[in-house]
Formats: C-alpha cells, structure tokens, sequence
C-alpha cells in the first residue's frame, strides 16, 4: 500500500463509500452536497494516495472493483459507527441526559450542592450526576468535571461562575463541658491558651481561623491535641468535649439548639462565605451542564446563613 495510506482524510473515505454505495456520482453529490465534479476530486485523490483503483467508471455507470468492495466492506461499518457517535454526542448536547460530573469542598456537598442535585435529577431523569467531594483545590479540566463548587475568593480570573445558594458562615463552638473546665474565651487572643480542633487541607496546609469584629480582620492559626481533615468531625470531636472548633453554622445549628455546643466568640463571627458554581466558558455547554446551571439560577436558596 501506498505511504499516503497512513495519513487518509476521512472525507474521501466518506466521499469513496458515497459513490460505491450509490453507484453514481450525481446521487452521491447530492446526499453529500457538494458538486460531481468535488466529488471525482476527492476519489482520484484517494485512489493516488493508495496507489490503487477502487471505482470503474464510464459515462453510464459506476461500480467499485474487486479491491473497492473490499475496503467498503471494512469501511461501511466503521463509518456508520463515527455517524452514530456524533449523532449521539449531538442529540446530547441538545437534550439534558448522560452524566455530569461535579467537584465540591466536602461541607459544601453537603450544605448546598446535595439538595439542588436532588432536585435537578427528579426534573430530569435522564441524568446522572457524580459529585466527588474533595477539599483540595481541583483543576476541573484536568480532572474531567464538568463543573465545580469553590469559595468566591479561590476562583480562578479565567472561569465562568454562578452563586450557588446562600452564603455559608462559620461559628466557633464547645461543649458546655469544656467551657465549664477550662472557661470561655473573651478575645482572639484567648484561643492561645485554649484547646483547638484543627483542620488539615489536602495541600497539608492547617487551616487558620478568620475572625472579624468591625473593620478588624484577623487570621488565627490555633493550637491543640487533635487535627483532623474534616469539619463535620470537628464539629463531634467539638460535642465531646475536646476543644473549640470552628465550623459552618449549618452544622453547627441542631446542636447548638439542642445546648449540647454554645457559641463562642459570638462577636468575631466573621461575614459569610458566598459559594460559586463553576465552569470553564459559556461557549457550546452540554445540553446537561446548561440545564444545571438553569436550574440553580431558579432554584437556589437566598437566604443568608448567618
């Protein structure tokens, strides 16, 4: 076989089969739109490249050789295979069905993203969604997500993003147990002398604690005996009696309603963390990541966690 068999344009292949299953020229351009005239390029083309004769043409008719219906035999099946998949990734681009992957801080899985997946798969059921929560910084390309979920101030400049649901705030808490043995901390300052519930990141990073109070802003990396990597075990660790911990008021909320945790710091609250739903442009999004999108714009909670 020829060189140029190595290298072949799949519209000549396109163009051969027309021809041969058609066994004619203008019938062929026409199902292809192009011109006859293209069309006899693109085989005399093809044949050079191989180095052989495929259709055996006069002014009446035309049929492929013996070598032809060889390679339309092979080549038939693979092509409506390749029409079948775009047809497919067509039809899906335009209507919500396949999967869709998304990538989520853990707590914010829980807190925000779960009820509007909930949601968005009874209104399409012809969907599946993966959320992978993750509280490492993700590059959602690399990692094949459609979307993502991230705090405001970790948002890349080059990405599209879309408020999702209601701010997310943060309370120190104890148990009124540990507040009892070793007292309530007053300032910031304070927390040197108290037992702390870590967190690590993924990164290895040790989270510090935001506090604000007016203009005043303050990061506090706290010590303590316990490190862990999530906050929802904070928040247990929190309840039996080991330490401060500072987690989303989401979480916190049933137990300090019940009395098992009380606030601390209450004044050093810091302003609410807004979350954002992210992707990568606007440009000829699948039909699935769109109808997403359209869904937490119209169904997001507004409230304000305080």
């Amino acid at each position: 076989m020829n060189e140029g068999a190595d290298a072949l344009p799949l519209a000549e292949l396109q163009a051969f089969a027309a021809v041969a299953e058609a066994r004619s020229f203008r019938q062929a351009a026409a199902r292809l739109g192009v011109s006859s005239s293209a069309l006899s390029h693109s085989l005399r083309a093809l044949e050079a490249r191989l180095g052989l004769r495929l259709l055996n043409r006069t002014t009446r008719s035309v049929a492929p050789t013996e070598a032809g219906a060889r390679v339309l035999a092979s080549l038939a099946p693979a092509l409506a295979e390749i029409r079948h998949a775009v047809d497919d990734a067509v039809t899906q681009a335009h209507t919500p069905q396949g999967r869709l992957r998304l990538s989520a801080p853990r707590a914010a899985a829980e807190l925000a993203l779960l009820p509007l997946v909930t949601g968005f798969l009874a209104a399409h059921p012809r969907m599946a969604v993966e959320v992978a929560g993750d509280d490492a910084l993700v590059d959602i390309v690399a990692a094949g997500f459609d979307a993502g979920v991230r705090y405001g101030e970790s948002l890349q400049a080059d990405i599209v993003a879309l408020p999702l649901g209601a701010p997310q705030g943060f309370v120190i808490v104890a148990a009124p147990a540990y507040l009892t043995a070793h007292g309530t901390p007053a300032t910031p300052a304070e927390l040197a002398r108290h037992r702390c519930i870590r967190q690590r990141f993924p990164s290895g990073r040790v989270y510090a604690w935001q506090l604000a109070r007016g203009g005043e802003a303050l990061e506090v990396q706290v010590q303590g005996p316990l490190t862990l990597s999530d906050g929802a075990l904070g928040l247990q660790a929190a309840e039996a009696g080991l330490g401060l911990a500072y987690v989303h008021t989401a979480y916190a909320a049933p137990a300090l309603a019940a009395g098992r945790l009380v606030q601390v710091l209450a004044d050093w609250t810091p302003p609410a963390e807004q979350l954002y739903l992210y992707y990568p442009g606007r440009r000829l999004q699948p039909a699935g990541l769109q109808a997403f999108i359209e869904w937490v714009r119209g169904h997001a909670p507004g409230r304000v966690q305080a």
